[in-house]
């Protein structure tokens, strides 16, 4: 796994882009920027099993890698499934091509995998039980984040599962400082500078825009989701299942 030290040396100001430099160290951007990464792939593959059925699609979209591709992958429990992976970033779906391709050669593709370049806003979603966007959603315009929902909802079975997970603005401003501290100062033990901490923030800046988990609740309510509940939180980093 190669070791993340974009911004060491960017200093150019440019946003932030799903490139071949972000795809070659994306495993451990994510691993040492996203506390409750681990967790909330490991849960995907949890919810795989429980409400995936027999003949049905899934969806991973902003798949970049391949991790949830691949926990939904190993959770699922019934036959004839299929999974479509989507991405709009080139480098990312190169590298998720090989990712699958590898996982078929050592395990056998006992559930078929569709890697698709595309924007997630066009795609049609059809006989779904189970949709992840693991830190997807947020890097989609504000204004298209409604009737993204409500096409997953139109495409999907009753009692499939949305996995929504995001990083989100907390209502309250001094926790919100508070909650941007304690990231930080994660990722410093996580061996990020402040120059790195400081440079990558500043290169999201329009490019990641969050929310408050009031608002993806009331989003999701009101695109048609039954239910919805946050079940993991680390800091300013959220996840939350629906249920159609």
């Amino acid at each position: 796994m190669s070791e993340d030290r974009i911004y060491t040396t960017d200093d150019k100001g440019e946003p932030f882009r799903f490139n071949e430099n972000v795809a070659r160290v994306f495993p451990d951007m994510l691993r040492r920027s996203i506390p409750g990464y681990a967790a909330s792939i490991e849960a995907i593959g949890s919810l795989a099993a429980r409400y995936v059925r027999a003949g049905t699609n899934c969806y991973d979209l902003g798949c970049s890698l391949g991790a949830a591709t691949l926990a939904m992958r190993q959770g699922i429990r019934e036959p004839a499934c299929r999974i479509v992976a989507v991405d709009s970033a080139r480098a990312m779906i190169e590298r998720c091509r090989e990712v699958i391709a590898e996982d078929d050669r050592l395990n056998g593709p006992e559930t078929d995998v569709d890697v698709v370049e595309g924007d997630i806003r066009d795609i049609s979603f059809v006989n779904a039980s189970m949709v992840v966007l693991n830190y997807t959603l947020q890097f989609v315009e504000p204004g298209d984040r409604g009737e993204l929902l409500r096409n997953i909802r139109e495409g999907m079975n009753d009692g499939g599962v949305l996995v929504l997970s995001e990083k989100v603005a907390d209502e309250n401003p001094e926790m919100e400082t508070l909650l941007v501290e304690l990231h930080h100062e994660h990722k410093r033990r996580n061996h990020y500078s402040d120059l790195e901490i400081a440079r990558k923030r500043a290169a999201l800046e329009n490019v990641l825009v969050p929310e408050t988990v009031a608002t993806h609740r009331a989003r999701l309510s009101n695109a048609g989701f039954s239910h919805s509940a946050v079940w993991l939180r680390y800091f300013n980093f959220v996840s939350v299942i629906a249920i159609r």
